[in-house]
């Protein structure tokens, strides 16, 4: 049985969306920027995918900027709302500790730039308290920028409440929703959203395409020069069959959404109750503020490296923290920032399941994590610390 569980990382890419992709290099080839007639109907393709995507989030066209990912979205995102902050004489922004990479490694360079940053702590449940948001809102902020899901361990943030928090304070308010879109609601004017990063291929759409949500009246500041495509935003000649992919795949993940989601949370409580019955083990983040795919475990005594090695064994394909830094030998800062430690935050796994896994599939995850979970610990130095008494558990 071959089971993958790793749709948080990337999804497998939907039928239509690869017919949509083959029939649009074969067909629609032109270049968008052209004059003459096949690059001008390419154009109009360009247009209708941009509509699509912007009435998904309940954007207008011209809000959307498309980029080659999540990450390059982020980058401008944070860009245009520092430089735009700076020319106001504020250089303050707020963030989480748990953000992904592409948000704080951009604020990093950004603090060597003369700003200053705000990383709002997340608790144990692994979510934002918008009363410490508030409170960390001075007169020189200039940007929020929290992740509308959190990507290892699935937690849901209050985005509205947090939206209008910034609206009322004047505030630019961004969402890194690169897991969420295409898996949630999202109403960026309801949720008073001023910008938003996505990616295709975590809604079974290709890789190496996404879009930025600008909300009209904020000056964009460039990260790509060169061209004047996207309204002269974002250099480079558009990808339209890979634009035109992610518009089918989004139109596809938010059909049904509702029904799919349903079976998805059903399964993912299955998983939870499952793993939840291994001895010195721990569910991490809140139980029920989470996407509806993701389980996240800590494992008291083990590596989380050797787990997804032995579960690959078994035909289960996971992970135990982002992709992004999956040849990373430190543990999870995500983990670290809802107060694992150390030992026992680099002992977990993250199972995020599609909307096609069955409780059969369930059954064998289960089971298989317990062997591994068994396996592992009886040759564990630590493992025979702790049941020796010469440690503390930390996992009750």
């Amino acid at each position: 049985m071959q089971i993958y569980a790793d749709n948080a990382a990337t999804t497998k890419m939907s039928e239509a969306a690869i017919r949509t992709m083959t029939e649009y290099m074969q067909t629609w080839y032109g270049n968008p920027s052209s004059l003459y007639r096949i690059g001008q109907r390419a154009k109009e393709k360009l247009e209708e995918a941009r509509a699509e995507i912007a009435g998904v989030i309940n954007a207008e066209p011209r809000e959307i900027i498309f980029t080659s990912g999540g990450s390059e979205a982020d980058n401008q995102a944070l860009l245009t709302a520092a430089l735009n902050g700076k020319k106001k004489g504020k250089t303050h922004i707020i963030s989480s500790a748990f953000e992904h990479h592409a948000i704080l490694h951009t604020l990093k360079k950004l603090e060597k730039n003369g700003f200053e940053v705000t990383l709002l702590p997340v608790h144990e449940n692994g979510i934002v308290r918008t009363d410490e948001l508030e409170a960390a809102i001075r007169e020189d902020t200039c940007l929020v920028t929290i992740m509308t899901a959190n990507n290892e361990i699935g937690t849901i943030q209050p985005v509205s409440e947090i939206g209008a928090i910034c609206r009322k304070h004047g505030i630019v308010f961004h969402t890194d929703a690169v897991q969420a879109v295409g898996h949630l609601p999202i109403d960026v004017k309801a949720q008073n959203i001023d910008m938003l990063s996505a990616s295709a291929h975590k809604f079974h759409g290709p890789k190496g395409v996404g879009f930025l949500y600008v909300r009209k009246g904020i000056l964009i500041q460039n990260l790509i020069e060169g061209g004047a495509q996207e309204r002269g935003k974002r250099a480079g000649t558009e990808n339209l069959p890979g634009i035109a992919a992610m518009a089918e795949a989004l139109k596809e993940s938010v059909a049904d959404m509702e029904k799919k989601n349903a079976h998805m949370a059903e399964i993912r409580d299955y998983l939870i109750r499952g793993l939840s019955g291994i001895p010195h083990s721990a569910l991490n983040g809140d139980a029920e503020q989470r996407l509806p795919g993701n389980v996240n475990f800590s494992f008291e005594g083990i590596e989380g490296e050797s787990i997804l090695i032995l579960l690959d064994m078994r035909g289960i394909s996971a992970s135990s923290g982002s992709a992004c830094t999956s040849g990373a030998l430190d543990p999870s800062h995500v983990l670290l920032a809802i107060g694992r430690i150390h030992d026992v935050a680099h002992g977990s796994l993250r199972l995020s399941i599609g909307e096609d896994i069955t409780k059969e599939e369930a059954d064998h995850i289960i089971g298989s994590v317990r062997e591994v979970v068994e396996h592992l610990r009886s040759f564990s130095p630590v493992w025979r610390d702790l049941t020796e008494g010469k440690k503390e558990f930390i996992l009750k």
